[in-house]
């Protein structure tokens, strides 16, 4: 197979997964989380006209000709209900929040008024124009009011249903749900919703080289680091993820682990996924009735990536479990010592708690699986993950921003690149008055995972453009935050 450029894989990835089904879930449980419903005013909101500021509701005809002191009737608090129509002449005080009184069509703030004495004040005790008395006010420590200019009808007045309306549309499916969208369901008197499932995910790395965290330090081995890095990267969308271990160099127990991993929604397979003689995860793959849609992108680092999916239907569902170590039970599992030469880690299960074992019921559904060999070279892993798996989980959860976010930068530096692949240069970022200045974190060797670690952004270097000189601008994809973006927003 041809190597694919980097838009058209993509393409294949987003085009071949689904959004996943619904799911209820509280509101306190749900920031992050799309909406699969849509949701609708259950009032007005406000439920009347209301005062925007603290001041007086008064009739804007009595302001004609100004100025004019007007008696106060009634104090009306935020959460009381007006007991008195202005006439004439009339003004009530009002807070803000607090219900417009029939007869009145504005507000003046305080600030814009001066307080008249009924007698009993001195008048050097008296609030002047622009000054706020808080005792008078609430105390009703005068009983008229001067206002020295006119106001338009409406001034300083939320009118009813401005924020919504009963029965009106205020969130559609596909909203994601951010802080301020939990403040609308809270408005809507949401205590429940339906939302878009999230993915289960499970995590398989390959190999006889790596070494097990739980293993003794051998100096042979190479310490395993690519599921924990993309274990964090799932969980940077919202997915807890089950590690599955790490498989052997050996087709039969590959196979056993593969299996295992085809249970959930997607499996992300780190290493092996190469064509050299002991690459057993592609052939592996294909054996277990998985369709490879590609298995190599113009792209440095990760072009060994591949793709697949596995049709099934509902009766490839897992059955419920009876117990929490059930989920290995289907395994063949290395004895202790074994365990410490094979790289073995527990699979999920062993000594799970409630919610991993939940997370294994749900995995068993009739939707489709997608498998992701990715590269074994730790950075490449972690690109392939971003530029192809966090688009894909984003979109089966709902969302419609898939990409991270991109920004226009300037090379602190010249760049120089090999023709034919799209390159993402590792990158920190610094600004200034002119916008942000990109520099390498230094060598691009895929395996150097600790300047992967000190990266803002990854540079995106078009396939076959020239070399960039200092100053130049670039397009860089930001690696950090929640922000993402319709369009992967690079050119190739």
């Amino acid at each position: 197979m041809e190597h694919l450029k980097v838009s058209t894989a993509q393409r294949i990835v987003l085009e071949s997964v689904t959004r996943l089904g619904s799911e209820n879930i509280t509101l306190e449980r749900s920031l992050g989380r799309v909406l699969s419903e849509n949701i609708h005013a259950c009032r007005d909101l406000p439920p009347y006209d209301v005062s925007a500021m603290d001041g007086f509701a008064v009739r804007s005809s009595d302001l004609a000709s100004s100025p004019v002191t007007l008696s106060i009737i009634e104090d009306i608090r935020a959460g009381d209900m007006p007991k008195q129509t202005v006439l004439p002449g009339q003004c009530s005080r009002i807070m803000t929040g607090a219900p417009v009184p029939a007869g009145a069509d504005a507000v003046v703030p305080v600030e814009e008024t001066q307080a008249v004495s009924t007698g009993t004040l001195s008048p050097n005790s008296l609030p002047r124009t622009g000054e706020r008395d808080e005792v008078s006010l609430s105390e009703s420590m005068f009983d008229a009011v001067q206002i020295n200019h006119t106001v338009q009808s409406g001034n300083h007045v939320r009118p009813r249903g401005e924020n919504m309306k009963l029965g009106e549309l205020v969130l559609s499916s596909g909203t994601e749900i951010t802080p301020g969208v939990i403040g609308v369901l809270a408005t809507t008197k949401k205590s429940e919703m339906q939302v878009y499932r999230r993915p289960s995910v499970a995590i398989l790395s390959t190999g006889d080289e790596l070494e097990a965290m739980n293993a003794p330090v051998d100096p042979n081995k190479i310490p395993e680091s690519n599921a924990y890095a993309l274990m964090a990267q799932v969980q940077m969308l919202g997915i807890e993820p089950v590690l599955l271990g790490i498989a052997r160099d050996d087709p039969v127990e590959l196979e056993q682990y593969l299996l295992r991993g085809l249970d959930y929604d997607v499996l992300l397979v780190s290493g092996g996924t190469s064509v050299g003689v002991h690459d057993y995860v592609r052939p592996t793959i294909e054996k277990l009735n998985v369709t490879m849609k590609f298995w190599r992108v113009a792209m440095k680092p990760g072009h060994p990536l591949a793709f697949g999916v596995l049709k099934r239907s509902a009766q490839d569902a897992l059955p419920p479990l009876l117990n929490p170590d059930e989920t290995t039970s289907h395994l063949t599992k290395p004895s202790q010592n074994d365990s410490k030469v094979a790289g073995y880690l527990p699979l999920a299960g062993e000594g799970a708690n409630d919610s991993l074992r939940e997370l294994h019921v749900n995995a068993g559904t009739a939707s489709d699986a997608f498998v992701f060999g990715l590269p074994g070279n730790p950075v490449s892993s972690m690109v392939c993950f971003e530029e192809f798996v966090a688009p894909a989980l984003r979109a089966m959860m709902g969302h419609a921003r898939l990409f991270r976010r991109t920004v226009t930068a300037r090379l602190a530096h010249p760049v120089k690149i090999r023709p034919g692949r799209t390159e993402f240069i590792r990158v920190q970022l610094t600004q200034d008055e002119t916008g942000y200045l990109a520099s390498s974190t230094g060598t691009q060797s895929s395996g150097v995972l600790l300047l992967m670690a000190r990266a803002d952004g990854l540079l995106v270097m078009p396939a076959e453009g020239p070399a960039l000189a200092a100053g130049e601008q670039v397009t860089v994809q930001l690696l950090d935050g929640m922000v993402f973006q319709d369009s992967a927003g690079f050119k190739e």
